[in-house]
């Protein structure tokens, strides 16, 4: 019982990680159509805004405050990324819709610009993030011991996953959103103003992948290329998923995170990658659309 408990508990804070990951990602590919090739650098800038957070409560800052560097270190992260990800939109991204190998080849390069100028102003070799002395520790459940980290981070996703399906299905704004994406010539016929739609959603896809590398910072030291680690994770969890489905994001984190963990038990670390792969082949053979498909006219005509 603690050995299942332990492989499901790692599974879970798997799929956790790459959920939140992939919420970002889902927005700029999934509903944009956008291949973003620099989501694993605006990843990569979340993590280094959390870097420096802690680095200003640790030099300016009472160390009585210190342990709370990393509640303020989440919005700044998310705001940071979000104004890096709104002046990519504006700047690039705009005028590259509809051309998705251009958008890959040119955010590719985007990627290793902004990996570069990390080494130059952060250096090469990896940093550390001192993690809050309230998150050290666990709590122990069916004689496995959690670490309140995990914990915090399925919590922390469970909260952004919460606030995008209220942001996307239940505000104004997502429904504008939701009505560029299905049909931009009719949305724009209407009075929605398609350019903004676009940089918004953009940018909050940016804001959430700087989340994803706060919440990095807990696991692991970071560095430039922290992001290309993931990217091609959260891209199969998309594509798993169903292109544009926030439901389908969640159970293709779910399915490649906990079959990642049981092969990764049974074999090894790099043959548990390998069946991954081949069962998400598999399943895409007999699913191409994902696990949720998204139904519209223009897909069935």
């Amino acid at each position: 019982m603690e050995v299942f408990t332990l492989q499901l508990f790692n599974g879970l804070s798997v799929s956790s990680i790459l959920l939140l990951i992939a919420l970002g990602l889902a927005i700029t590919f999934g509903l944009m159509k956008v291949i973003n090739m620099a989501h694993g650098e605006l990843i990569m800038i979340g993590a280094y805004s959390t870097y420096l957070t802690q680095n200003i409560f640790k030099d300016v800052l009472p160390p009585s405050l210190f342990d709370w560097y990393f509640v303020l270190a989440i919005p700044v992260s998310f705001l940071i990324a979000f104004v890096f990800g709104l002046i990519l939109e504006m700047s690039l991204i705009r005028f590259l819709y509809g051309r998705p190998l251009d958008s890959l080849l040119a955010t590719w390069g985007v990627g290793l610009v902004l990996q570069q100028l990390a080494r130059s102003i952060f250096g090469a070799p990896n940093v550390a993030v001192t993690s809050p002395s309230w998150l050290n520790g666990g709590v122990e459940v069916l004689g496995a011991v959690l670490p309140y980290k995990r914990l915090f981070i399925i919590g922390l996703v469970a909260l952004c996953l919460l606030a995008m399906y209220f942001y996307i299905y239940r505000s104004l704004e997502g429904r504008r959103m939701r009505a560029v994406m299905q049909n931009r010539d009719m949305a724009a016929c209407l009075g929605v103003s398609t350019r903004r739609v676009d940089a918004m959603t953009f940018a909050i896809g940016s804001g959430i992948a700087g989340i994803a590398g706060c919440a990095l910072t807990l696991l692991g030291p970071i560095g430039p290329s922290l992001g290309t680690y993931y990217i091609v994770d959260a891209f199969m969890v998309v594509v798993l998923g169903g292109v544009g489905k926030l439901v389908g994001t969640v159970l293709g984190a779910m399915g490649i995170g906990i079959f990642n963990t049981m092969f990764e038990y049974w074999t090894n670390a790099s043959l548990g990658k390998v069946l991954v792969f081949l069962c998400i082949v598999a399943f895409l053979q007999w699913k191409p659309m994902g696990f949720v498909a998204m139904r519209s006219r223009s897909l069935d005509s």
